[in-house]
């Protein structure tokens, strides 16, 4: 079986775009592959932050998950910082990587590009290296990704090839999983529809996040940006002129398994169809919100569960990381 795996920091508040975007084909991947998801919590420390907030929020996004569908008897659901090895293989593959692939890194750039180098944690330089090693651990054939994580994913596999061809074969090189998406694309902003929606707070009015109450969700969207025309097609899905218009028939789309052009075709002016995605949206969302609170309410289960999870991880990575020590020459434990 096809091994899959992705993770998720447990920054920021989640929103609509994660949960469409990435976590429904997580929940579909549970059923046809080995798949393995973790919460990325050690990629968080790349920014200052409170530890009993980093705790907290690691906790609420494990909860979340398995609130949105992770089943644990399905998939191998794990925090990163419970497997040691994730550490341990980020600093071969930090002595693997050059300063220069670092640098080029786009997220590094543009980061380090609006608070200054000097500022920058050094982990935000060598984060791409983690996240190599969180995906070659486990021997993933497939690493779901969007189109801002490609070159982390090709930086992981110019290290798993650097790797082999001069220790020998030890990873396994990953492909690309591109996940099935609604032909409405992203999730954009509703208020700044030419832009993705987003986990941080810049634009609360703009991101639907998934514990907001149901009559927030339809203020939201039912003041979400469209445009002034009002013409017998002013209703059609066209992201270059209509960007407002055609993210909504997008979500629509998404969440009713339609084209957003078929969606479009059912209507001819924006208020119905704002009405209608606000309904299909709080239907979606409220299950998980009562799923949440129910998981919520017993952490210790929660944690039994994560804790289950870490040891089947650990199996599997610690073997890998045995390879890589190996490999490299380091003197193994009498």
């Amino acid at each position: 079986m096809t091994r899959v795996l992705s993770g998720i920091q447990p920054t920021g508040q989640p929103q609509l775009g994660n949960y469409l975007g990435a976590l429904q084909s997580w929940i579909a991947l549970q059923d046809t592959a080995d798949a393995f998801y973790c919460v990325v919590d050690l990629h968080a420390l790349t920014v200052p932050g409170e530890p009993a907030d980093l705790r907290d929020s690691t906790m609420a996004m494990a909860t979340l998950l398995l609130a949105a569908g992770l089943e644990p008897d399905r998939c191998t659901l794990f925090v990163q910082s419970h497997v040691a090895a994730h550490s341990q293989l980020a600093w071969i593959l930090e002595c693997t990587a050059s300063f220069g692939e670092m640098r080029r890194m786009t997220q590094w750039k543009d980061k380090s590009a609006k608070g200054g180098e000097e500022a920058a944690r050094l982990g935000l330089l060598a984060y791409p290296a983690l996240m190599a090693a969180d995906i070659l651990l486990y021997d993933t054939d497939r690493v779901p990704v969007g189109d801002d994580q490609r070159q982390h994913l090709e930086l992981t596999r110019t290290l798993a090839e650097r790797f082999n061809h001069r220790y020998g074969q030890t990873f396994k090189v990953p492909d690309a999983l591109i996940p099935e998406r609604s032909r409405g694309g992203r999730v954009m902003d509703l208020q700044v529809p030419t832009r993705k929606m987003s986990k941080s707070s810049e634009s609360p009015q703009g991101t639907i996040f998934l514990f907001d109450e149901p009559k927030d969700i339809e203020r939201k969207i039912k003041r979400a940006v469209t445009d002034a025309d009002q013409g017998v097609d002013a209703v059609r899905y066209d992201p270059t002129a209509k960007p407002g218009v055609s993210n909504l028939l997008g979500i629509l789309g998404t969440i009713t398994g339609r084209s957003p052009e078929s969606v479009a075709a059912d209507y001819t002016r924006y208020g119905p169809l704002k009405a209608d995605t606000a309904d299909a949206v709080v239907e979606l969302l409220v299950p998980v919100q009562v799923r949440y609170r129910e998981l919520a309410s017993d952490p210790g289960a929660v944690a039994k569960l994560l804790r289950t999870g870490a040891d089947r991880a650990n199996e599997v990575a610690s073997a890998t990381a045995a390879r890589a020590d190996a490999a490299i020459g380091l003197l193994p434990p009498s």
